[in-house]
C-alpha cells in the first residue's frame, strides 16, 4: 500500500458495465497480488503509452509502437535504463496478462543495458557522524538500515511481531522479490525500540478507543482472521502520525510513516556531518555489507543477511573494498 497513490487512481470497478482497459489492468495486477507501487507504475506507463499513440487501443499496436515509445523515452526523455525497463515490463504485462497476447515480437524487444556502477559506501567514521546528526525516530530507523542491512521500505513496514528481542533478530517479511529473511537486531537499538513500541502502542490504544485501530494486512489475512488487523502484534513499529484512507478499499486506517520523512532527514544529516558523498538511506545498507566484509564476515552469510538471491550480487562489495579476493596491494605502496 502506498499513501502517495491518489484514491481516484484506484477507484472500484462498476460491475454493471464493461471495465475499461486500465481498470482491467488494475484488476489483473491485484489478482496476481502485485504491490500497489507496481500497480501505480504499470497503470501510469500504460496510460502514457496510449496517449503517446493518439489514444489508440494497444490491441491495434505492436512491436513498432512499443519500440518507438521506448526509443523516445531514451532519446527525448533521457530516462535511465532502469526506467526504460520498467516501462517495457509494464507494456509486456499489459499485452500478456490483460490482452492475452503472446506474440513473437514480445521476446525480440531487448531491454536497455543497465550500467554497472559501484555503490556509494561510507567509512565507519562517516556513518558515526551521520548518525550523530540524527535523533529520535529518524536516528532509530537509520541505525536499523545500517545495523541490520535493511532496505528503507523494509524498515518502515516492520510490524511489532517482527522484532524478536530474545533472539536479537529482525524478521523481514515480504522483502524484495517477496522473500522473507532474518537479520540481526543491533544491541544499540534495543532501548530505543522499546521506547518506540511504547509510543506506537499508545497510538494504537487511542485508535481503538476512537473506533479504529485496524491495520492493513496482506493476502486477505483480514478476512481469514477477522480480528487480526486490530491485534497489537500486527501493528506497525513506525506508525504514521495520522490516519488515512486506503486507496484500494477506502477504509480509514493508520499506515506506517512515509519514506520521504527519513529520506529528507538523512539528506540533512549528510550535509550537517560534512560528508562529501552522494549518500542516501540505501547507502547505509551498502555500508553495512562492506563493513561486514572488512571485518572478515563470510560472503555467504552477508548474502543471507541482505536477502540476495545470487551471491554474485553480493560480490560487488568486494570490488568496493578494492581488494577482490586476493587482497591486491598497489605497487606504489610496496616501495
Amino acid at each position: 500500500m502506498d499513501a502517495k497513490v491518489p484514491i481516484a487512481e484506484v477507484s472500484p470497478i462498476d460491475a454493471t458495465r464493461q471495465p475499461r482497459l486500465l481498470e482491467q489492468l488494475r484488476a489483473r495486477i491485484r489478482r496476481l497480488g502485485l504491490a500497489l507501487r507496481t500497480e501505480y507504475a504499470y497503470v501510469a506507463w500504460a496510460r502514457r503509452f496510449i496517449l503517446a499513440n493518439g489514444k489508440r487501443h494497444p490491441a491495434e499496436m505492436g512491436a513498432a509502437e512499443v519500440e518507438a515509445f521506448l526509443t523516445d523515452l531514451a532519446i527525448r526523455g533521457k530516462v535511465s535504463a532502469s526506467t526504460q525497463n520498467q516501462a517495457l515490463s509494464a507494456l509486456l504485462f499489459l499485452y500478456r496478462e490483460v490482452l492475452g497476447q503472446q506474440l513473437p515480437w514480445m521476446e525480440d524487444i531487448r531491454r536497455a543495458k543497465r550500467p554497472e556502477r559501484l555503490p556509494v559506501v561510507l567509512s565507519r567514521d562517516e556513518v558515526a557522524a551521520l548518525l550523530d546528526a540524527l535523533n529520535g525516530v529518524p536516528w532509530l530507523m537509520a541505525s536499523l538500515l545500517y545495523g541490520a542491512g535493511l532496505r528503507l521500505m523494509e524498515c518502515l513496514r516492520l510490524r511489532v511481531q517482527d522484532i524478536d528481542f530474545a533472539r536479537r533478530e529482525i524478521l523481514v517479511r515480504h522483502g524484495k522479490g517477496g522473500k522473507d529473511r532474518r537479520t540481526m537486531l543491533p544491541t544499540l537499538c534495543i532501548d530505543a525500540l522499546h521506547v518506540q513500541l511504547a509510543h506506537a502502542q499508545r497510538i494504537h490504544q487511542r485508535d481503538v478507543a476512537a473506533g479504529f485501530g485496524a491495520v492493513w494486512l496482506p493476502h486477505a489475512l483480514a478476512r481469514k482472521y477477522r480480528s487480526a488487523d486490530r491485534e497489537w502484534c500486527w501493528q506497525y513499529v513506525f506508525p504514521s502520525m495520522s490516519r488515512s484512507r486506503d486507496p484500494r478499499d477506502g477504509i480509514e486506517r493508520r499506515h506506517h510513516l512515509d519514506e520521504g520523512g527519513l529520506q529528507r532527514a538523512v539528506k540533512v544529516a549528510v550535509r550537517r556531518a560534512g560528508i562529501d558523498k552522494h549518500a542516501t538511506c540505501h547507502t547505509l545498507r551498502h555500508s553495512f555489507a562492506t563493513h561486514l566484509l572488512e571485518s572478515g564476515s563470510d560472503i555467504r552469510t552477508i548474502q543471507e543477511l541482505l536477502g540476495h538471491s545470487d551471491v554474485a550480487t553480493t560480490m560487488i562489495y568486494t570490488h568496493v573494498l578494492n581488494r577482490g579476493g586476493a587482497g591486491v596491494i598497489s605497487p606504489l605502496d610496496r616501495r
